[in-house]
């Protein structure tokens, strides 16, 4: 029996390899399309979050709450050495595997094979005017017969997908005199690459910048500012502060897009300096920091913006929105801000999630930016409270710095609450699901010089009343109810929803987990033995389901790894991929 058993086993494992290899070869490599990329096939991840509208969600459901336990690891390959935060593209049966410093990988996504690879070859300025960033590669995108991605030496640039060799590549910036981190990559919708960058603290604004390309011939099409230039629409919110004293408001991740509003969705970062006495002072907004933009998709100008926050602590708010359309009745029991026109139940296209730092969940009317409401789901003290009628976030004052050497409790910290971890949507129960931390800091205002970054030191602690780091929260889009709650020691990272009725995550300790979308408990676990930094994804290649996920080093996961010093993960770079027998 048990070698009946086995002799099936190979003859599928087998099948499977023999179908995957078919579908490989450069002949029957099948175009991506617009139409591909707004409705993909259930078998692919064909971007960032798998869709247009960020969900990170697949409907695929062969593995379910029933089956999941006997999930079990069928290959896995090292990952090249530097910061690790990679998403996997699969496409007929190829897996597109972005390393650090420009490493990209196709492999045959069931049996793990390499079948080619490029690795960008750039000037010794880059690693010397970007020390850090260079290694981190989040995401690529694919359209035609090319992988595109934006690369460390600031260009655009597109490979051919059956063969590793480049296309085209166009310059984006000069670095030399306007560097930016491209960290994240870009998204394509209707024949365009939308990027978004970090720009470099003290160095030109000219690098805050939101770019469209060609898809087709990396041709820019537009590009637009997050810093105003004296004379534009929001240059009065800066107080007067000279141009070349405006820097580092960042698009440093990944942009989403509605198609039938046409309308794509980016998240702003801090400026540099975070405390803004430094800058023209506490009273001023400085646009369009920590914003939602929505900006046309055709020409890049901006239809409407909402600012979550005025920064001063580096509480980034560039993080994935979720584009949904849902029934909003949000509960005064569980929501801390409403706006009073909202009527229950009624039907709204909404962009909501977690955007920032501060664990805030934000619901807006997508098509013109209304606010709808707002939570907290961690502890936080930056903000005291958000007028529903407006939207207008009030700053806690006794969170602000006023001169060098101030000291101040602020909740949470620079690494979360959220972080470039990406939560999940499920439109199976109307939740959204979201890994967040635990943690608060002292932090001081400290000497703005050309050589720091923000002008603020943190010394980060757990957040008072908790031993626990990590944490899973499931929130109700409609009422905003946490629906239920997951807590541990080891930070949480990044999550995945499937049409199996689950959400697969891992943590900084190097566990990766299985919950249950309805009640979060925990039906499956492995030690991965390194911090689950990389996005999971979950595919299809010859109607078998897998799911994928990769492991390395952050800076994020390294730091939520320092409170809690018992906790000992190892820092290998692995993508794994797991399938039931």
């Amino acid at each position: 029996m048990k070698r009946i058993t086995f002799l099936a086993a190979f003859l599928i494992l087998l099948a499977t390899a023999i179908y995957s290899i078919a579908r490989q070869s450069a002949g029957s490599f099948v175009p991506v399309t617009d139409v591909m990329l707004e409705n993909p096939d259930p078998a692919d991840w064909l971007m960032w979050r798998r869709t247009l509208n960020s969900w990170g969600y697949s409907p695929l459901d062969q593995i379910n709450a029933t089956n999941v336990r006997n999930l079990r690891m069928v290959w896995t390959r090292g990952m090249g050495p530097g910061i690790q935060e990679a998403t996997p593209l699969v496409y007929r049966d190829v897996m597109y595997l972005p390393n650090p410093s420009d490493l990209i990988q196709a492999i045959n996504a069931a049996t793990g094979d390499l079948i080619w690879e490029y690795k960008r070859q750039w000037s010794e300025d880059v690693a010397k005017i970007l020390p850090i960033a260079p290694s981190i590669n989040r995401n690529i995108a694919i359209y035609g017969n090319n992988i595109i991605d934006t690369s460390a030496d600031d260009q655009v640039y597109a490979l051919d997908a059956r063969s590793g060799k480049l296309a085209w590549e166009t310059r984006i910036l000069d670095m030399k005199e306007s560097p930016a981190q491209e960290t994240s990559g870009p998204i394509i919708a209707k024949g365009k690459i939308f990027s978004g960058r970090g720009c470099e603290p003290k160095k030109s604004a000219l690098a805050c910048v939101i770019v469209a390309h060609d898809a087709k011939t990396g041709k820019e099409l537009w590009r637009t500012r997050t810093v105003p230039m004296p004379g534009e629409p929001g240059d009065e919110t800066w107080g007067g502060l000279p141009y070349e004293k405006r820097s580092h408001v960042g698009t440093w991740m990944v942009p989403s897009y509605d198609p039938d509003l046409n309308l794509l969705y980016v998240g702003t970062s801090v400026t540099s300096p975070a405390p803004k006495f430094m800058l023209a002072g506490n009273e001023f907004t400085y646009l369009y920091h920590n914003s939602t933009l929505a900006l046309n998709a055709d020409t890049g100008k901006m239809v409407w913006y909402y600012q979550h926050l005025v920064d001063h602590w580096d509480f980034d708010h560039p993080f994935e929105r979720l584009l949904v359309d849902t029934a909003v009745a949000p509960s005064a029991a569980d929501v801390s801000w409403i706006n009073p026109r909202i009527r229950a139940g009624e039907r709204r296209k909404v962009v909501t999630g977690i955007p920032g730092k501060t664990g805030i969940v934000y619901t807006l009317d997508r098509q013109t930016g209304e606010f709808l409401w707002a939570k907290p789901t961690v502890m936080q003290n930056v903000v005291a409270g958000i007028d529903g009628a407006t939207g207008r976030v009030r700053t806690n004052p006794e969170t602000l710095f006023s001169a060098v050497g101030d000291r101040r409790f602020i909740c949470p910290t620079v690494n979360g609450g959220k972080n470039f971890q990406a939560g999940a949507y499920s439109p199976l129960t109307n939740t959204m699901y979201y890994a967040l931390q635990n943690a608060c800091a002292m932090v001081t205002a400290t000497e703005n010089t050309p050589t720091t970054f923000y002008a603020i030191q943190n010394n980060n602690q757990i957040a008072p009343g908790t031993d626990k780091i990590g944490t899973v929260q499931a929130i109700s889009v409609e009422t905003g109810k946490t629906v239920w709650k997951y807590e541990q020691r080891a930070g949480y990272m990044s999550l995945v929803a499937t049409g199996g009725g689950l959400v697969f995550g891992g943590d900084t300790n190097g566990h990766f987990r299985a919950f249950d979308q309805n009640s979060g408990a925990v039906l499956w676990e492995i030690n991965l033995g390194s911090p689950v930094t990389g996005y999971p994804i979950t595919y299809a290649v010859g109607g078998k389901q897998y799911v994928a996920v990769s492991t390395g080093n952050s800076l994020v996961s390294t730091g939520l790894n320092r409170l809690a010093p018992e906790l000992h993960p190892s820092n290998a770079s692995n993508i794994l991929v797991f399938a039931l027998p």
